[in-house]
């Protein structure tokens, strides 16, 4: 039988005389997850980076379940600000935290954390510090570079209807009150290998071996496997682990063109992302990839990696002192993005991005002025003629 239309009967009580009840819209049980939203593309769950312009380059955040790997930079400078970015952003969004290092105490880590900008009055400050005077810019840009007006525009600026991700401001440090409010689990490897037996399993050193034992105490005794119902409502973790591979971790693979443990890092990274594929957690990893000799070891470690990206510095290069790039401090480099529930990668329109460091803000964008630049002194005879 056909459904009756609207106002064709009535009930008792004056309702609708229709046994058609209205449905919960499609992911609503999925955002009720705090801190987080469901793809509109590929209906994954995604959570901030931290940083809205590098979720714009992951295509729209992390995806619940995956790895971000960071190639670190060559001082490791930048891709220590995305981490901390990555766990302030779980403050905020009151995650649980699990984080892992061999070099600095996690507890100084979360003392560093950048402080998070929740009003406009702030906001607008921000805008005006990243958003510089381009009125001159305006006036001496070229024709010749017009196919580049059209590339998608990265978020570099905080703005008011954004409701996924918020900015921080690095001049300041996180309150330790916004830190008390949050559950957090650490991971020192010195102290670690001091207390607990060293474990060796699979011929995986034995700081790999008591950290993944230590993910996985934590993702099963407080519920992020999902098998078990939480205590409390559904949270997410937020593993982040830093300078992995390193010297510190016991890894001989920086050290060496044929290490010892040639396939412990990716045994671990194995075993992790089986961890993380069935549980409510996302992680962050740093790599200091450029003291990687063996380059077959750094391609596993990209392939069993979800999403992997790159920072290369210009401290220290030839590129510091040019004039192409005399606005920003390196260049980001998207290596790889994952195919979730689809078969092609959910990938930005470009990759040829760049980013800075302000006083207050790190910031990635598309380099169009450049390029521009960069026209201008190959051609200057068509870019005068163009003006």
């Amino acid at each position: 039988m056909a459904a009756r239309g609207a106002g064709a009967g009535t009930t008792a009580t004056g309702g609708p005389a229709t046994s058609f009840q209205r449905k919960a819209a499609a992911g609503s049980r999925l955002a009720a997850v705090p801190g987080t939203r469901p793809s509109v593309r590929h209906g994954q769950l995604l959570l901030s980076s931290g940083l809205p312009s590098l979720d714009g380059v992951l295509g729209g955040g992390l995806a619940v379940g995956t790895l971000l790997l960071i190639e670190e930079d060559k001082y490791g400078v930048y891709s220590n600000l995305l981490f901390k970015y990555f766990l302030a952003e779980g403050v905020v969004c009151g995650h649980d935290l699990f984080v892992a290092s061999a070099m600095e105490p996690p507890d100084n880590i979360l003392k560093k954390l950048p402080a998070p900008l929740l009003d406009d009055t702030h906001r607008n400050e921000l805008r005006e510090e990243v958003t510089p005077a381009k009125s001159e810019d305006f006036q001496d840009s070229m024709k010749i570079a017009w196919r580049y007006e059209n590339l998608p525009k990265m978020e570099a600026s905080p703005t008011t209807s954004t409701k996924f991700g918020h900015y921080y401001d690095i001049s300041k440090t996180m309150s330790p009150e916004l830190l008390q409010s949050i559950k957090w689990h650490s991971f020192y490897l010195p102290e670690e290998l001091s207390l607990e037996p060293k474990l060796k399993m699979c011929n995986m050193n034995c700081g790999y071996a008591n950290l993944l034992h230590s993910i996985q105490r934590v993702i099963y005794q407080e519920g992020f496997d999902g098998s078990h119902p939480q205590k409390k409502q559904k949270n997410i973790l937020r593993i982040g682990i830093q300078s992995l591979g390193s010297l510190l971790w016991g890894d001989d693979i920086c050290s060496s063109d044929t290490p010892e443990d040639i396939h412990s890092l990716t045994k671990f990274l194995y075993v992790l992302r089986g961890l993380l594929r069935k549980s409510l957690s996302a992680c962050i990893i740093t790599v200091p990839s450029h003291l990687i000799q063996n380059k077959a070891i750094m391609e596993r470690v990209t392939n069993l990696s979800d999403m992997v990206v790159g920072l290369e510095s210009f401290i220290g290069s030839e590129r510091e002192t040019n004039p192409l790039y005399k606005d920003y401090h390196g260049l980001l480099h998207v290596h790889q993005i994952p195919r979730l529930n689809s078969l092609i990668c959910d990938v930005s329109d470009t990759k040829d991005l760049a980013f800075r460091l302000k006083r207050k803000q790190f910031t990635i964008e598309l380099p169009q002025r450049n390029l521009t630049d960069l026209v201008v002194i190959c051609y200057p005879a068509l870019g005068a003629q163009n003006k």
